[in-house]
């Protein structure tokens, strides 16, 4: 992803939850990928797909089932 489309995704991203501490970060190893972080910690992935012209992201979260809470 180029620094344009992570500028833009980010601020739809911020727009849309009404969040200014979701951070894109570039990957180190991908470049069809960013991280997503929530302030300093690690939320998901987001993944470009371009196919025949069409462009989207698929934000990818993985909930660990330790970490949901109990209901009461």
């Amino acid at each position: 992803m180029t620094p344009t489309e992570i500028a833009r995704v980010q601020k739809y991203l911020r727009e849309t939850f009404d969040n200014n501490r979701i951070n894109l970060k570039r990957r180190s190893k991908n470049t069809d990928s960013v991280e997503v972080l929530l302030e300093e910690e690690f939320i998901g992935v987001i993944y470009k797909d371009d196919e025949e012209g069409e462009v989207s992201y698929a934000f990818n979260m993985a909930i660990l089932d330790m970490d949901l809470p109990e209901l009461d």
